[in-house]
C-alpha cells in the first residue's frame, strides 16, 4: 500500500534554491495548498504575504507558519477576489509597501458552489477564478517587471479539458451548471496563461499553469460525489503539502527560468486540452475580460 500510495503522491519539488531577499504574493495562503506553498517559499528564506479574504484565518496561518519555519517575514494582507475594490485596495497597498515582487502564486479559487455572484455581478466561478485573478496580476505586473527575474504560477486543473468557454453563457446568464461552470474557469486560467506567457516574451518574467492534483482540501466541500470518493478512496487523494509541489516547483526549479506558457502536473509537463490550445480563443477571452474589468491591457 505504501508504494501504491507513493504513486498517487506524485512528483516532489527537489530543488533545494533559497530565496532571501525575494518577495512572494500567494493568493488563498490561509488553507490548504496555498498555505503548504506559501509555507515552503517561507522555509526557504522568502519574504511570503498571505492574500487572504479571511484576515483571521490569514494571521493564524502566518502564526503556524513562522513557528514551523522560523521566517518572521510572513505577513498577512486582506484580499477578496470576488471584488474588485478589494483586488485593487489590495494592490495599491502592496506596491505602496514592497518595492519587489519575484513570484506570484495565483491559487485562491472556489469549486462548484453553488450559484452566486461576485460584488461586480459575475458568476462566482468565472469571477473569483478567473477575472480576479486576471485584474491581480494586471496591477501587479509592472512590480514584476521592474523586479525581474519573476515568475508567475496560475492553479488550474485536469478538468480544464472537460469543458469549453462559451462566451454566451460565462456568466451562467442561460443555465448553470457548478461543475461546468467550475471547468470553464479553470480552462479560462490556461488560456490566460498562454495569452499572457506570450505577451511577456522578453520582460524576464515567465508564467506557468499547473495542476495540482485530486488534493483533499476545503476547496471541494461543495462536491458531495466528490466528498463520497474522498470517503471510500482517501488514500487516492493528495494531501495539502503533495498537491502545493508543482507550484513550488515552478516558482523555484532552475531549470524553468525561461519556461513560460507552459501546463504542468506531478512537476512535469502535462497534456493540455485541444480547447486550451486555441489562441483565437484566447485573444477573446482576454479582450472580454479586460472589458468586464474595466481595464485597457495590450
Amino acid at each position: 500500500m505504501s508504494a501504491l500510495r507513493k504513486w498517487f503522491a506524485g512528483g516532489v519539488c527537489t530543488s533545494t534554491a533559497q530565496l532571501d531577499g525575494k518577495v512572494a504574493v500567494v493568493t488563498g495562503a490561509n488553507t490548504g495548498i496555498g498555505k503548504e506553498t506559501a509555507k515552503d517559499l517561507a522555509r526557504r528564506g522568502g519574504r511570503v504575504i498571505l492574500a487572504c479574504r479571511d484576515i483571521a484565518k490569514g494571521e493564524a496561518a502566518a502564526r503556524e507558519i513562522i513557528a514551523e519555519t522560523g521566517n518572521q517575514q510572513v505577513i498577512v494582507k486582506k484580499l477578496d477576489l470576488s471584488d474588485s475594490k478589494s483586488i485593487r485596495a489590495f494592490a495599491e497597498d502592496f506596491l505602496k509597501e514592497e518595492k519587489k515582487l519575484h513570484f506570484l502564486i495565483n491559487n485562491a479559487g472556489v469549486m462548484m458552489v453553488p450559484y452566486s455572484k461576485t460584488a461586480d455581478g459575475f458568476e462566482m466561478h468565472i469571477g473569483v477564478n478567473h477575472l480576479g485573478h486576471f485584474l491581480l496580476t494586471f496591477l501587479l505586473l509592472d512590480r514584476l517587471k521592474e523586479s525581474a527575474p519573476a515568475r508567475i504560477v496560475n492553479v488550474a486543473s485536469h478538468l480544464h479539458a472537460s469543458w469549453r468557454i462559451n462566451f454566451k453563457n460565462l456568466q451562467g446568464e442561460k443555465y448553470y451548471n457548478g461543475f461546468l461552470a467550475y471547468c470553464q474557469s479553470k480552462l479560462a486560467n490556461v488560456l490566460f496563461t498562454r495569452e499572457l506567457a506570450r505577451k511577456l516574451q522578453g520582460t524576464g518574467v515567465t508564467v506557468n499553469a499547473i495542476h495540482p492534483g485530486v488534493v483533499d482540501s476545503e476547496l471541494s466541500r461543495y462536491s458531495y460525489s466528490l466528498g463520497i470518493c474522498k470517503a471510500v478512496f482517501r488514500f487516492t487523494f493528495k494531501t495539502p503539502k503533495e498537491g502545493a509541489q508543482t507550484s513550488i516547483y515552478c516558482a523555484v526549479a532552475k531549470e524553468l527560468e525561461s519556461v513560460s506558457g507552459q501546463y504542468l502536473s506531478d512537476c512535469r509537463p502535462a497534456w493540455v486540452a485541444p480547447q486550451a490550445r486555441n489562441k483565437e480563443t484566447a485573444k477573446k477571452l482576454w479582450q472580454v475580460s479586460c472589458e468586464l474589468m474595466g481595464i485597457q491591457w495590450e
